[in-house]
C-alpha cells in the first residue's frame, strides 16, 4: 500500500474518532450538563444543535463554496470545484437541519412553527439558493463548463450569507442576540456546552467534507479509467 495513502487513511480515522468523541460530549452536555432554561424549559436544549448547524451553513459550509469558487476561476483547477460542490452539499444539509429544528423550538416559544421574520426568511432564501446551486450542477454537464457556471453562481449566491448573519442587527427580529461585544450572553455552563457543540459540528463538517471529496475523486478516477479503456479499444479497432 502507498505510504502516503496509508497515512491519509490514518488521519481520517483519527479525525473520525475525535469527531465522535466531541459529538458524544456535545450530546451529553446539551441533555445533562447544561442547566434547564428558566423561561423556555427543556425545549431550549435544541439550541445546542440548532445554532451549530446554522454556524456550519453560514461559516465553513457556504463560505468555502464562495472561496473555492474564486480559487477555481483564478486557477482553473477542478479540484477546487469538487471541494466547493462537496461543501455546498453539506451546507444544504445543515441548513435543512437549521430550518427543521428552528420551527420545533419556535412552536414552544412563540406559539407558531413559522413567522416571516428577517432571519428565518433570509435563511430560507439561502437554502433555496444553494439547492439551486446543486440543481445547476446536476444539469450543466461535466468538466470546466459546469465548474465555471457553478463558481459564478456560488460567488453571487454567497451574498445572502452576511445578510442572514446581520439580519438580527439590521431589522427588528424575534431572534435573540446571544453574541455581544463581551462574548456570549449565556450562563457559563450554557456557554461551555455551546462551545463544545460548535467544535463538534465543525469537526463533523470537516470529516464529512473529506469523505465526500474522496468519494467524488474516486468517481472521477473511475470515469477517467473508463474513458482511457474506451479510447484504447477504439484505437485497437
Amino acid at each position: 500500500m502507498d505510504p502516503g495513502a496509508a497515512r491519509r487513511d490514518l488521519m481520517v480515522s483519527v479525525l473520525g474518532a475525535v469527531t465522535f468523541v466531541f459529538m458524544l460530549a456535545a450530546l451529553v452536555g446539551a441533555l445533562v450538563v447544561a442547566p434547564r432554561e428558566a423561561t423556555m424549559g427543556d425545549v431550549q436544549r435544541i439550541f445546542y444543535f440548532h445554532m451549530p448547524s446554522a454556524w456550519i451553513a453560514l461559516g465553513p459550509g457556504f463560505t468555502v463554496v464562495f472561496a473555492l469558487s474564486i480559487a477555481y476561476l483564478a486557477t482553473g483547477r477542478l479540484k477546487y470545484d469538487r471541494v466547493a460542490a462537496a461543501s455546498a452539499e453539506i451546507g444544504v444539509m445543515f441548513t435543512t437541519i437549521t430550518l427543521v429544528t428552528g420551527p420545533i423550538w419556535a412552536k414552544s416559544v412563540w406559539g407558531v412553527y413559522w413567522t416571516w421574520e428577517p432571519r428565518l426568511t433570509t435563511t430560507l432564501v439561502l437554502w433555496f439558493i444553494y439547492v439551486g446551486y446543486l440543481l445547476l450542477r446536476s444539469v450543466a454537464g461535466e468538466g470546466h463548463r459546469r465548474a465555471r457556471l457553478a463558481a459564478v453562481y456560488g460567488i453571487v449566491g454567497w451574498v445572502d450569507v452576511p445578510i442572514v448573519f446581520f439580519s438580527i442587527w439590521w431589522w427588528r427580529t424575534v431572534h435573540p442576540r446571544i453574541l455581544t461585544s463581551h462574548g456570549f450572553a449565556l450562563d457559563p455552563r450554557m456557554t461551555a456546552v455551546l462551545i463544545v457543540s460548535l467544535i463538534a459540528f465543525t469537526l463533523l463538517y470537516v470529516f464529512l467534507l473529506v469523505w465526500r471529496v474522496r468519494i467524488d475523486s474516486m468517481g472521477a478516477e473511475a470515469q477517467a479509467l473508463r474513458f482511457r479503456a474506451r479510447d484504447r479499444r477504439g484505437g485497437g479497432a
